[in-house]
C-alpha cells in the first residue's frame, strides 16, 4: 500500500507541474493573440510567414538534392483541400478556446485532430509544429511581459534542444520510411500515454473541486535535486535569476543541456512546443525560478520549433502550410473568445469539459491504434473491424469537442452584452 501511495503521489506531482507548465505556456498563448489581433498589420504578418517561408524553402530546394537532404522526389509538396482547411480553422478555434478557458491543454488535440481528418501523423507533428514556431515569431513583442530571460541559459538549453530534435526527426522519418502504418502507430501510442495520463488526472481534479476539497498545495520550488545540482562544482557554469535572487544563481551547463535535449526530443516527436516539459525541468529539477523559466522558455520555443519545422519536417514535405495556417487563424480568435468566457461560467464546469476533451483527445488515438498496429503487420484485425473502431474515435472525439465548443461559444454570445457593456473585461484573462 506505501508503494501504491508513493506512486499515486508521485503521479499527482508530476500533474500538477505539467498543469503549471500549461498554464504559463497558455497566459503567453493569450498574450500572444491579444498583441496580434489589435495590431492588423501583425496579423497580416502572421498569415503571411508561412507562405514566405514556404517560398523560400521552395526556392532553396528546387535544385535536384538527394532525397536523403530533402530534395522534392523524396516526397511531393503538400497541399490541403479546401475542406481540410477549414477544419484546420475549426481545429484551431476549439484548441484556443480550450487554452482560453481552460489556461492549459488545447495544444495537445492539434496532432491528434489532425490525424483524425486523414493526415499522416508525421504530416501533423510538422504542420504543429511549424503553426507554433508562426505564432512564437509573431509573440517575441510580448516576451517582455511573461518573466525575465535568460539568454545563457537559454543559449545552453537551445543547444541541447537542437540535439534532441534531431534525433527525434530522424527518428520519427525513420520510422514513416520503414513504414507510414507504423508512424502512425508510434505517434497515436505516445499520444495515448501522454492524454490518457493527462486526462485522468483532470477528471481527478474535477471530482476533488467538486467535492470541494483543495486542488492540491504548492510544491516547493528548490528541491533537494536543484540544491545538489547548482551546489555541484562542475565547470564551465552559467548564472541566473539575478534579478530574483541577490547574486543570482549557477548551476553547471552540463543538466541545462541534457534538459534541452530531453525536450527537443519529445516536442519533435509529438509536434508540442516542449513547454509542459520545460517548466518542471527548469523549475524543480534545476531549481530556476517561475519568473526567470517563463520568459527563457517562450525565447526557446522559436528555434526549437523553427529548426524542428523548417529542418526536420517542412524540407522533407512534412508540412502543410495551409493548414497551419487555418489553426493559426483559428487559434488566435479561439483563445480570445475562451478567456472572456472564463467570466460568464462556473469555473468547475470549465474543468469538466477540460478532462472531457482530454479524454477524447485519449479514446480517438487509443481506438485508431489497433489498426495501424494491423496495418503495419503486428497485429491481426480485419479491415472492417479496424474501420469501425476508427469511425468509434472520430465520432466520440469530434462530438465531444463539437460540444465543448458550441457550448463555449453560446456562452460567449450570451454575455456579449456584458462585455461590450464593459461589465466583463480587463479582468477577463486566462486560466481561472
Amino acid at each position: 500500500m506505501s508503494l501504491l501511495r508513493s506512486v499515486a503521489a508521485k503521479s499527482r506531482h508530476a500533474y500538477e507541474c505539467l498543469v503549471a507548465a500549461q498554464k504559463a505556456h497558455a497566459k503567453w498563448e493569450y498574450e500572444v493573440s491579444s498583441f496580434i489581433l489589435s495590431r492588423r498589420w501583425k496579423l497580416l504578418l502572421a498569415l503571411l510567414v508561412p507562405v514566405i517561408v514556404f517560398v523560400g524553402l521552395d526556392l532553396a530546394f528546387a535544385a535536384d538534392l538527394p532525397a536523403s537532404l530533402g530534395g522534392k522526389k523524396a516526397y511531393m509538396p503538400s497541399f490541403a483541400t479546401m475542406d481540410m482547411f477549414l477544419f484546420s480553422i475549426l481545429i484551431g478555434l476549439a484548441a484556443g478556446l480550450i487554452t482560453g478557458c481552460i489556461g492549459a491543454g488545447g495544444g495537445f488535440i492539434l496532432t491528434p485532430a489532425l490525424m483524425s481528418i486523414g493526415v499522416k501523423g508525421i504530416m501533423s507533428v510538422g504542420t504543429d509544429q511549424f503553426h507554433i514556431f508562426a505564432k512564437a515569431m509573431m509573440g517575441t513583442a510580448v516576451h517582455r511581459k511573461l518573466g525575465n530571460v535568460s539568454i545563457p541559459l537559454a543559449v545552453c538549453f537551445v543547444v541541447g534542444s537542437f540535439c534532441g530534435v534531431t534525433l527525434g526527426g530522424i527518428v520519427n522519418r525513420g520510422i514513416y520510411e520503414k513504414s507510414p502504418a507504423l508512424s502512425d502507430a508510434f505517434i497515436s501510442a505516445v499520444y495515448v500515454f501522454m492524454l490518457g495520463f493527462l486526462g485522468a488526472y483532470a477528471l481527478y481534479d474535477y471530482l476533488r473541486l467538486r467535492r470541494g476539497e483543495s486542488t492540491g498545495a504548492q510544491v516547493q520550488t528548490t528541491t533537494s535535486v536543484a540544491r545538489a545540482l547548482q551546489a555541484a562544482n562542475i565547470p564551465p557554469k552559467v548564472r541566473f535569476d539575478e534579478d530574483v535572487v541577490p547574486g543570482g544563481r549557477s548551476i553547471s551547463i552540463y543538466p541545462v543541456i541534457v534538459c534541452g535535449f530531453i525536450v527537443g526530443f519529445v516536442a519533435a516527436i509529438m509536434g508540442v512546443g516542449g513547454g509542459f516539459l520545460t517548466f518542471p525541468m527548469f523549475v524543480y529539477g534545476l531549481g530556476v525560478s517561475t519568473f526567470t523559466t517563463v520568459g527563457t522558455d517562450i525565447l526557446q520555443i522559436i528555434f526549437t520549433a523553427g529548426y524542428a519545422s523548417i529542418f526536420q519536417y517542412a524540407i522533407y514535405g512534412f508540412v502543410f502550410y495551409t493548414i497551419a495556417m487555418g489553426m493559426l487563424v483559428g487559434s488566435l480568435v479561439g483563445i480570445q473568445i475562451g478567456a472572456l468566457t472564463t467570466k460568464l461560467v462556473k469555473g468547475s464546469m470549465i474543468r469538466g469539459f477540460y478532462a472531457v476533451v482530454i479524454l477524447a483527445g485519449f479514446m480517438n488515438r487509443a481506438f485508431a491504434l489497433p489498426g495501424r498496429l494491423a496495418s503495419a503487420g503486428y497485429v491481426e484485425m480485419s479491415k472492417s473491424t479496424s474501420q469501425a473502431l476508427d469511425l468509434a474515435g472520430l465520432v466520440i472525439f469530434f462530438v465531444l469537442v463539437g460540444i465543448f465548443a458550441v457550448w463555449v461559444l453560446v456562452s460567449f454570445f450570451r454575455g456579449l452584452g456584458q462585455i461590450r457593456a464593459g461589465a466583463i473585461g480587463e479582468s477577463a484573462g486566462v486560466g481561472h
